[in-house]
């Protein structure tokens, strides 16, 4: 893609830009916004220290600049950045426009950002309304691996502003690299960060492997104090000729795989033989396919702090065009029954019933979220739907009308896939006792390249994806596993899944009853051809409590008892803070245990029916999900899996 680079002069945006040339994006021009009063060196959002030498760059680059000044303030703090008159974000809007004007062919931004939430959001928001890609290659990357590549890079970053305890007048000037030990004793001293993250120092760049045939000299300088014990330094450069002889090192990418990861994918042969043995060991039921081929009604279950609405379709209209509207009208209607709005949707679920239609859908259902900061979490696969449904939409929405919690990256970096679609990667739902996120479906995308990966096999694929999910739940600080599905277009891979999801368990550190939260199964088609999907619910106690199944809650004279799981051939239960909230997957192949567990249900509870046969029960309150083939975490196969939740109150 050709983008333009933001640059402060400071090393992220530079080391960033050098990161995008590796991955094959083009260089168009350089942009930069600039304080109105020389000596102004406060932002919340831009590096403004030096920056008498940014017009230098242009000539270092062979790349035009463009420059505005900074008119506005921080007015909006808030994480959701929205339009907001006299902001500083609208000058950076300005300056991006600019440049689009004279660069139709503009198609990404460079932005330095590591850990800021707050700058990210906001280039993202800028973007958005330019229809342009942010790439952010250094976002989550971990700090002391990062400012390593950086020294070694061939960057030429020197201390121009220290304002954090041990660093002081004496360190201006001094490179990255001489800084680097330094830089790591205070970080275990004091908990400085590494890369100056928490505005600890800011640096000006001189040199870089990417500069063509000149780089910066200092020619005069001085050191300033400003308020307390911080200090800058103001001086002057000029350009010299650069050194032809070729840099040692460059751009360093860091692997896709974690080292936990690429130690599962090359073991995962061993594994994979052993669950083999286990199933075989145990019992090899194999269930010859059923079609589903009866319609299931529209529910809406409403418990205490809930809306699920289960199961709409619309199968008047023949185009997907038309059903999808439908669909939402339907949906719009039933919020504005409960005087709820789509912000409150936290997740959504969509079947359809060819994945090639998926195009044409997702261009109506984006309409509904367009100016949705936290757009809903989404799963979405291609399975058998009844009757003559093109598609076939359940969701959960929230009824607080607090402020929505998430994760809505739309970035392109390293760290993850960034949402082109508009969905969120995870929505938490959060109260006083515990959070609950829901978690979008995550296929085996490379993140740097969005393109999707095909040299590693299921191993690689299942790996990553599962990494993708991870990285999401670590991210928002809901990690614990509530219930998760796994979605794969091959039984073959069963084998495969149940080996990574045991390493996953392993490895997180989770509690042995979490193995059991998980549901494999089989469909005929998911997003971009992918032949697995992770997705699901997590969750974490503000009051930590994690009972395993075996231990009974205290009902303590409440309304309702937990209900008795004890039919069924396989059953695992997540109790959440008390009791308050319990998560359970179920497995059985009796139809007389489905059709009697589906009776109870009540306004405390919600049920996910996934099935390979037709319902035992058309007209109940669950959400049902047709699938070919279904599996636990051990890998055997039953006809039925119910994830239960329920409200104790």
């Amino acid at each position: 893609m050709k983008f333009l680079a933001l640059i402060s002069g400071g090393k992220d945006s530079f080391y960033n830009l050098q990161q995008c040339l590796s991955q094959g994006h083009e260089l168009v021009a350089l942009g930069n916004l600039h304080p109105q009063q020389q000596d102004e060196i406060d932002s919340f959002m831009f590096q403004t220290v030096g920056h008498d030498v940014i017009p230098f760059y242009s000539e270092c680059l062979d790349v035009p600049l463009y420059r505005e000044p900074i008119l506005g303030s921080s007015v909006n703090q808030k994480l959701e950045y929205s339009y907001t008159a006299e902001d500083e974000i609208e000058d950076l809007y300005r300056l991006i426009a600019k440049v689009q004007q004279k660069h139709r062919d503009l198609e990404a931004v460079s932005c330095g950002a590591i850990l800021s939430h707050y700058q990210r959001t906001r280039v993202e928001n800028v973007c958005g309304r330019l229809k342009l890609t942010s790439l952010t290659y250094l976002w989550q990357r971990n700090q002391n691996d990062l400012m390593l590549e950086m020294c070694q890079s061939g960057l030429d970053a020197r201390i121009v502003k220290v304002a954090a305890i041990g660093l002081n007048a004496s360190h201006l000037g001094k490179s990255i690299s001489d800084m680097y030990p330094q830089l790591g004793k205070l970080n275990s001293m004091y908990d400085v960060h590494i890369c100056g993250e928490g505005g600890e120092f800011e640096t000006i760049v001189f040199d870089s492997p990417v500069f063509k045939h000149k780089k910066l000299e200092i020619v005069d300088q001085q050191v300033v104090r400003h308020e307390g014990d911080v200090y800058y330094l103001k001086f002057a450069v000029q350009l010299v000729d650069k050194d032809q002889e070729p840099a040692a090192e460059s751009n360093i990418t860091p692997p896709v795989l974690e080292d936990s990861w690429v130690e599962f994918v090359d073991e995962a042969e061993l594994a994979e033989t052993r669950i083999q043995q286990s199933r075989q060991n145990q019992h090899d039921i194999s269930f010859p396919l059923k079609k589903v081929s009866a319609a299931v009604v529209v529910a809406v279950v409403e418990t205490p702090t809930k809306l699920f609405i289960n199961n709409l379709t619309a199968t008047a209209s023949t185009t997907i065009e038309d059903q999808t509207s439908e669909v939402f009208n339907q949906l719009q209607e039933t919020l504005s029954k409960n005087h709820l709005t789509f912000n409150n949707i936290q997740h959504v679920n969509i079947l359809l019933s060819d994945m090639s239609l998926f195009g044409r859908m997702n261009a109506i259902y984006g309409s509904y979220f367009t100016n949705l900061y936290l757009p809903p979490s989404r799963i979405c696969v291609e399975t058998n739907i009844p009757t003559s449904a093109l598609l076939q939409l359940s969701c959960v929405v929230l009824k607080h009308k607090g402020p929505k919690l998430g994760i809505h990256i739309r970035s392109r970096s390293y760290w993850g896939p960034q949402n082109i679609g508009p969905y969120s990667q995870s929505i938490v739902d959060s109260n006083s006792s515990c959070k609950v996120a829901s978690l979008s479906g995550q296929i085996p995308l490379v993140p740097a390249s969005m393109a999707l990966s095909t040299s590693g096999g299921i191993k690689y694929n299942a790996a990553l994806s599962l990494q993708h999910l991870t990285r999401v739940q670590n991210l928002v600080g809901v990690t614990k596993p509530a219930a998760i599905i796994c979605f794969v277009t091959d039984c073959a891979s069963i084998p495969t899944v149940c080996a990574c999801w045991n390493h996953y368990v392993e490895q997180e550190g989770k509690r042995e009853n979490a193995r059991k939260n998980l549901v494999i199964v089989e469909v005929s088609g998911l997003p971009r051809g992918a032949d697995v999907e992770w997705g699901g619910y997590s969750f974490e106690e503000v009051v930590s409590m994690y009972e395993d199944e075996e231990e009974e809650v205290d009902d303590d004279g409440g309304e309702q008892q937990a209900p008795d799981f004890s039919d069924f051939e396989n059953s695992s239960t997540i109790s959440i803070t008390n009791g308050t909230t319990k998560f359970s997957v179920l497995f059985t192949s009796n139809a007389d245990k489905v059709k009697s567990f589906l009776l109870t249900l009540n306004n405390t509870s919600s049920a996910q029916l996934l099935t390979t046969a037709t319902p035992p029960i058309l007209d109940s309150s669950a959400e049902y999900i047709p699938v070919k083939r279904i599996f636990n975490y051990a890998g055997d196969e039953f006809r039925y899996s119910i994830i239960h939740r329920q409200e104790m109150v």
